[in-house]
């Protein structure tokens, strides 16, 4: 029989996949991917930053699955990372070139009045909070408002940061943002939600950011969720990874 001549193995009429096959889709998806999430990050020297490997890895995700919904710019590869597990007295905003494995910028960004003092600890996707909301965010138009030119943005996640354009949540520059105010008062001044960043940087942020890139504000917490978070996902769109990933990949692998 046909059956019997092929070097498969059924069980319970469902035919199982060659070992083979197994080994090298495990390799082209998750072990490949993790694999360059730890040469990018490695190469853009991020560790030396205080961005945290798994911070970069959720926002990196995130970036190629909303990519991959044809929502992002096909012209720039610009990813915004705000950690706001971090207190307001760090640089927790990174800004990063993934074409050019750069780091444009490194700075600090405010959260929202009612979020917490030196470090945010509540978060809403309601209006007149004043607090932050979390999530994946794509930057939209500039325009000029009460605090100068600024960038509006589009929560991506549901629950979590959709209602961003109606509560004005946008990027601006500010001068409570800045190592005067720290010195001040211990910690960074607050806005009433938006990421503001120092007033003296604004012009360059929102240069670098605007038009359809990614911003992820991170916070750990095991409420949030994303469907932009799916790292096989991910994994398939970012399947075209530089022969060096592949390479080195390969290379660990032989010397087990």
């Amino acid at each position: 029989m046909l059956a019997l001549s092929l070097s498969l193995t059924i069980i319970d009429g469902t035919p199982a996949k060659p070992l083979e096959q197994v080994s090298v889709a495990k390799i082209t998806t998750d072990s490949l991917y993790n694999s360059h999430v730890n040469n990018l990050y490695n190469e853009i020297n991020l560790e030396y930053t205080g961005l945290s490997q798994a911070v970069f890895e959720k926002a990196l995700t995130g970036y190629y699955n909303l990519k991959k919904s044809g929502k992002v710019s096909e012209d720039k590869s610009i990813l915004s990372i705000a950690d706001f597990d971090k207190n307001s007295t760090q640089k927790r905003l990174w800004i990063i070139d993934l074409d050019k494995k750069k780091l444009i910028l490194n700075t600090w960004v405010a959260h929202g009045q009612r979020s917490g003092a030196d470090k945010a600890t509540r978060f809403s996707n309601s209006s007149d909070s004043f607090q932050s909301s979390i999530g994946f965010y794509l930057t939209a138009e500039v325009y000029r408002g009460q605090h100068g030119r600024s960038l509006r943005l589009d929560g991506m996640d549901e629950g979590f940061n959709s209602n961003a354009r109606r509560r004005s949540i946008v990027v601006h520059g500010a001068d409570y943002v800045s190592q005067g105010t720290i010195n001040a008062l211990g910690r960074l001044g607050r806005s009433q939600g938006c990421p503001a960043v120092p007033a003296e940087l604004s012009n360059l942020v929102i240069n670098t950011i605007e038009g359809k890139t990614v911003l992820f504000i991170n916070v750990t917490d095991q409420r949030y969720t994303s469907r932009y978070l799916d790292e096989h996902m991910a994994a398939v769109f970012a399947s075209n990874f530089d022969q060096q990933d592949t390479t080195s990949y390969q290379d660990s692998t032989l010397n087990i």
